[in-house]
Formats: C-alpha cells, sequence, structure tokens
C-alpha cells in the first residue's frame, strides 16, 4: 500500500528535481523579446553600436539550445555519482548546480551580462540531466511493485507541472515583461532549497544500500520505514537474490553494458523508446501550435492563454496516467500513446496543407495539436523512464540510464538544431517524418517490449533473458532447496551453472 512516507519521498523528490526539469524548459518562451532586448541593450552600452542581426540569432539559439546539451552532460554524470553518493545523495548534490544558476540568472539584469544566462542554462541542463534520471531511479527503487508504474510516472507528472507554472508565471501581466524576466529565471532555486532542506531526513534507497553498500541492516531499517510495517522478510530476500545473481556480472559501466549480450534487447528497447519519445516530434508540434491556432483565428493577445489551456491538458493526461498505468500496463499506454501520436501527425499534415482552402481545417488541426498532446502524456514522455527501471536491475541500471538519459537529451538537442531547417525545407510535411518515428517506435514496442506490471525485477529479467537467448544463474538461489530434490537433479543444476 502507499504509505505516507513513501507518498512524500515521492513528492519532495519530484517537485525538487523534475518540476525544475520542466520549468526551466519553458521559462524562456514567454520572455524571450524581453530577453533578446536586454542581450541587446548590453551589447549596446559595451559596443556603442547595435548588435548584428545573425549574431542575435545565434546568442539566442545558444541559449535555447544549451540547456538540452547540458543534459547530455547531466547524463554522463549519472553513472559516477550514483554509484558513488547514493541516489538520494546524488539528488542533494544536484540541487548545488541549480540553486547557482538561479542566483546567477536572477541577478544577469543587475550585472549587465548576457553571457552569465547562457552559462546558466548549461548548469541548468546538467541538473535537469541529472534530476530526469536519478528521480526516477531512485523513486522505482524504493516502490513496492504493484505502485511502481503509478510512483514512477510522477517524475513526468511534476515535469508537466513544471511547465505549466512557467507558462502561467510567464504570462504577460505576471512576469513574462521587461521588468518580470529576471525572477522568472531565478525563481527555479526554491523548490532546489526546500528539497536540500528536507530530504536529508528520508530514508536512501533500500536496494542500493543493500546491493551496492551491503549494508543489510540499514536496507531493513530504510525499508521498514518506506512501508511502515516491520516485517520486510520477503522484499529483503528478492533483493538478496538479486544480488546474488548479480555477483557473477559485477558493476557494468557502459561499454561492457553495450557489450553484453544478456542485456542486448533491453539496451536496444530502451534507445528505441527513448530516440521515440524525443523524435516523435513534441518540440515541433509545440513549436508549431501558436501559429496553428492564430490561424484558427485566435486573436495574437490570447494565444498565450490558449499555449497555458495546453499546458493544463498535459497535466492533466498525465495525472491520468499516473492512475491507470497500473490497471492498464505498461505496454498498452506506450502503444495507445504513440499511436495517437502517429494518426495526429498524418491528419495534422493534411490539415495543415488544406487550411487555406478548407475554412474548417485550421480547427481539424487544433484537434490534432490536442490528441497529439494527449497521447505523448499517456504513453510517449512518462513510461521509457519507468521501463528503465524495470527492464534492468541493480548492478546496469545506473549505466542503463547513463545511456538512455544521453540518447534523449542528444535527441532533444537535435531536434531543437534541425526542426527549423526540416520545417523551412517540408513545411507541414515535416510532420510525416514524425509520424513515421511513431510508427516505428509502435512497431517495435508491438513485437519486442514486454509488460512489466507488478513483476518483480527479477522475474521481467528471466523474461527478457528468453529474448537475449541466454540462461540466468538461479541455481545459487534454489540451493537452498537441494534437500528436496534428488540427488541426480542436484548434479545436473550444478553443472549447468558451470556451464554458465
Amino acid at each position: 500500500k502507499m504509505t505516507l512516507l513513501l507518498a512524500l519521498v515521492t513528492l519532495i523528490s519530484a517537485f525538487g528535481s523534475s518540476f525544475q526539469y520542466g520549468y526551466n524548459v519553458s521559462v524562456i518562451n514567454s520572455p524571450a523579446p524581453y530577453m533578446q532586448d536586454f542581450y541587446n541593450q548590453t551589447y549596446f552600452s559595451r559596443h556603442g553600436v547595435p548588435m548584428d542581426g545573425g549574431f542575435q540569432t545565434l546568442l539566442w539559439s545558444l541559449t535555447v539550445s544549451m540547456f538540452p546539451l547540458g543534459g547530455l552532460f547531466g547524463s554522463l554524470m549519472v553513472w559516477p555519482l550514483v554509484n558513488n553518493c547514493g541516489r538520494k545523495g546524488t539528488l542533494l548534490i544536484n540541487n548545488l548546480f541549480s540553486i547557482a544558476a538561479a542566483v546567477l540568472m536572477g541577478t544577469s539584469e543587475l550585472a549587465k551580462t548576457f553571457e552569465v544566462i547562457i552559462l546558466s542554462r548549461v548548469i541548468m541542463g546538467i541538473y535537469a540531466g541529472l534530476a530526469s534520471n536519478v528521480v526516477p531511479m531512485f523513486l522505482g527503487e524504493i516502490s513496492p511493485k504493484n505502485l511502481r508504474g503509478a510512483i514512477g510516472v510522477v517524475p513526468q507528472l511534476f515535469i508537466t507541472l513544471g511547465i505549466l507554472v512557467a507558462q502561467i508565471l510567464g504570462l504577460n501581466i505576471i512576469l513574462g515583461n521587461a521588468e518580470g524576466w529576471p525572477v522568472l529565471l531565478g525563481l527555479t532555486g526554491i523548490p532546489s532549497l526546500i528539497q536540500l532542506l528536507i530530504l536529508p531526513f528520508f530514508p536512501e534507497s533500500p536496494r542500493y544500500l543493500l546491493i551496492q553498500k551491503g549494508n543489510e541492516e540499514q536496507a531493513r531499517q530504510a525499508l521498514q520505514k518506506l512501508r511502515d510495517r516491520d516485517d520486510v522478510d520477503d522484499e529483503i530476500e528478492e533483493m538478496r537474490q538479486e544480488d546474488r545473481s548479480e555477483k557473477e556480472e559485477g558493476h557494468f559501466s557502459v561499454l561492457s553494458l553495450c557489450t553484453f549480450r544478456g542485456l542486448r534487447w533491453q539496451l536496444i528497447s530502451i534507445i528505441v523508446m527513448m530516440m521515440g519519445q524525443q523524435l516523435s516530434g513534441i518540440n515541433g508540434v509545440f513549436y508549431y501550435a501558436d501559429r496553428i491556432f492564430l490561424s484558427a483565428g485566435v486573436d495574437n493577445n490570447n494565444v498565450q492563454y490558449v499555449t497555458v489551456s495546453i499546458g493544463a491538458i498535459n497535466v492533466v493526461m498525465t495525472l491520468l496516467a499516473v492512475l491507470i498505468v497500473e490497471s492498464l500496463g505498461r505496454r498498452i499506454l506506450l502503444l495507445a500513446g504513440f499511436g495517437l501520436c502517429c494518426a495526429s501527425c498524418a491528419v495534422l499534415t493534411l490539415a495543415l496543407n488544406l487550411q487555406t482552402t478548407v475554412s474548417w481545417m485550421s480547427y481539424l488541426s487544433i484537434v490534432c495539436v490536442i490528441v497529439y498532446i494527449i497521447g505523448h502524456a499517456i504513453g510517449a514522455s512518462p513510461i521509457p523512464f519507468v521501463m528503465i527501471t524495470e527492464m534492468f536491475l541493480q548492478s546496469s541500471r545506473p549505466a542503463a540510464f547513463m545511456v538512455g538519459g544521453s540518447v534523449h537529451w542528444l535527441c532533444n538537442f537535435t531536434v531543437g538544431l534541425v526542426f527549423l531547417y526540416m520545417e523551412a525545407g517540408l513545411g507541414p510535411y515535416s510532420f510525416l517524418i514524425f509520424c513515421a518515428i511513431c510508427l516505428a517506435t509502435m512497431v517495435y514496442i508491438f513485437f519486442i517490449v514486454p509488460e512489466t506490471k507488478n513483476k518483480t525485477f527479477m522475474e521481467i529479467n528471466k523474461i527478457m533473458a528468453k529474448r537475449n537467448k541466454v540462461e540466468i544463474q538461479e541455481d545459487k538461489e534454489e540451493l537452498k532447496d537441494f534437500h528436496t530434490v534428488p540427488s541426480g537433479q542436484a548434479e545436473k543444476k550444478e553443472i549447468s551453472s558451470s556451464e554458465l
């Protein structure tokens, strides 16, 4: 069952980390014109001449794209940090990045420097890269198996909440104006400060304590607190089994993960899902949204309110995913999510091409945008991170998150870089590319990715072992049953173990 402590850990880690990732994804959209004016004025006061248009475009592209690039660097730090400092320890260290960046961004106007904003976007990106990987890993490890999916989607819920809050605070009447934007950028430090003060009072991941630190006593205490009961022997035993089956393999570095046959399909699946998640065009749809609403006759001053309402739909649908992921399972949500995205991209291509000739097509394109966002919110956005936690065991999970996270941020960076050129060259037809990517991801998930609902990490590992055509060393777990096994079979078992 969901205990109070587990709910609090989930909320504090998601609010302190995932929320800010979402907040910083969209925080610079609304105040962009005012920030660009600030870049211009600063340049003018230094050099006495206005900034060249091309140089301004370059600076702004850097401001936007440094965030996903920082995210890539952050993902590369996941493996060493979570293995050495623990999951909770990494989240606490990570807050220092966010607080430093918030102070720098908040004071950038007073200091009359725009370089600091670009630097802060890199720092914030590193923060988001770590947060987007460590929070799902931490929450996945502390959750009981029947709540793992629901708790695993909570970080994504807070990412969408962060996006929504940034959109609301970024309205012209609130902080999205010439005076308010430094405050808007600086506010990101507050959730980190709250997390830094509260998280130390909560337990570390019991799996980390038992399997990586070898401290069963601390693991048991942490688990008893999280489950709010004294009898946690079953879960401790399951961790011990996992520990035994992994002793042979040792800790995986990224290189050994990529070359290890026993995890081949898990690794391919994570890469495909992460690429599908980012290359399915979510950034393109958000980028196009304003224009689609303008063409449908929404007044220019009201477009920002429409953007906020889309942000709200995103939050509501992700909340729905939290509520249904345990009853429907992961596969259904992934397939339905990518399916909706695929269909809406196809129809959107048609609608955008016909909207000048057929009057109601612009309304159809609005429907497509909303359906696309619903699809992404229930499946493509939240579930891949849940799957990384579930498809890998303790020794390979940090390396898997590092690979998955790097693919996620690299694709995010690529779409940000390439989409404007794609849009210039192909126009609405660029959505056909997204449609094809969604379809390909869907087909892959249908044939390869298993349902992981309500299964222990060991059970999921056994399902994937069949796909990888490797046997799992279970013999050590079964040795304790030997007194019930006739001696001939016991010998056979030991032989199979040595063959492995």
